[in-house]
């Protein structure tokens, strides 16, 4: 059973703390700073992209890399110097984030002779654990299951707001990738539209969806699974692979084997072996060159626009930056320019790296 409790920080922010029992905590719910929030992001038009750009300057003053006397995402110990988090029998802690790129207030955005608009939508910091030591990887199976359903729940409550079209979830992990806090958390952003990059990849499913009556990523995973070349896990209801069509050297993919439109739909044996799947990446890539494996983890669901959407498949795609253990992939000329990816590697010959580093779940 999943246990939640909402509570209101002292800046007016919001914090819900879930666990696997009811959850008791010693006083108020703390914040770092006491002042209001008076984050009002807004967006700007890409004429010839198609796309919204958001704008909030004030995340230039967010935290970044604080004394190690001090971490912000550790349960409180001193009120007089407070952190995110309040001491309590907790799990796993969803926070606003104080510095946020959307916001549910953002109002007044600047006028320019390209549109405009409010950036309103949600930024949230989710703290996988109260363990600063203890990465995603190294959670137990149940812990990661939590978490899974801790993002359900986050999925199903912020797209209950009818302004609210697509949420995020997602992990950077690692200072290649722009981490300032190291404390193992990821983050959930709630969009008022469908992002550019999940968009184009529904176009695709619904395209395959409407002609074939099929999933299309479940059909790739089954085809996957015959081929059996570049799979790291295959349970019975999940797969962790490297795609052939992968853009990163050490790109992987973890999904349901069958469709499922997003977490809130899992159901627990899924879940379960789902959890299975990721963790066996997660140490995979950890025990590859032995150190901490840095990568952006995003998880891309359905919609949240209140249809039905039997084409779209829950995965999780890592976007590690190393090519080999001493170099970084760098995204240059053709991939940031021209938007075609250059791989240095197959996916077979980086599945087969992976494939051979033993884990213990």
């Amino acid at each position: 059973m999943l246990y939640r409790r909402e509570m209101l920080k002292t800046d007016g922010r919001s914090l819900t703390l879930y666990g696997r029992a009811p959850i008791q905590v010693l006083g108020e719910a703390p914040s770092p700073n006491r002042e209001p929030l008076a984050a009002n992001p807004h967006l700007r038009w890409h004429p010839l992209r198609g796309e919204w750009v958001a704008y909030a300057s004030y995340r230039q003053g967010r935290t970044f890399m604080p004394p190690p006397e001090y971490n912000p995402l550790a349960p409180t110990t001193d009120p007089e110097n407070p952190t995110e988090l309040p001491q309590g029998n907790y799990q796993v802690a969803v926070f606003d984030n104080r510095f946020p790129s959307l916001s549910p207030v953002a109002h007044n955005p600047p006028q320019s002779y390209v549109p405009t608009a409010p950036g309103r939508g949600k930024c949230e910091v989710v703290v996988f654990g109260k363990d600063p030591a203890r990465s995603l990887s190294g959670l137990p199976l149940d812990h990661i299951e939590l978490l899974m359903e801790v993002w359900g729940d986050r999925v199903e409550r912020l797209g209950e707001d009818p302004d609210i079209n697509y949420v995020l979830p997602f992990e950077n992990k690692g200072i290649e990738v722009g981490v300032t806090l190291h404390h193992p958390h990821g983050q959930i952003y709630a969009y008022p539209f469908v992002p550019p990059v999940p968009q184009r990849m529904q176009v695709q499913e619904l395209s395959y969806f409407q002609v074939q009556g099929a999933p299309l990523l479940e059909g790739l995973i089954a085809a996957e699974t015959v081929s059996g070349e570049r799979i790291l896990y295959l349970g019975e209801h999940a797969i962790s692979f490297l795609p052939p069509w992968a853009r990163y050297p050490y790109e992987v993919w973890v999904a349901p084997r069958r469709a499922v439109p997003g977490f809130p739909q899992l159901t627990p044996e899924v879940r379960a072996d789902l959890a299975r799947a990721l963790k066996t990446t997660l140490l995979k890539y950890d025990g590859l060159w032995q150190r901490p494996f840095p990568y952006l983890m995003a998880w891309y669901g359905a919609p949240t626009d209140g249809e039905s959407h039997p084409e779209c498949h829950l995965h999780a795609e890592f976007y590690p930056p190393y090519r080999s253990s001493d170099r970084l992939k760098y995204l240059a000329g053709t991939e940031l320019a021209a938007g075609m990816f250059a791989n240095d590697a197959l996916p077979e010959q980086k599945a087969k790296e992976l494939q051979e580093v033993e884990v213990t779940l």
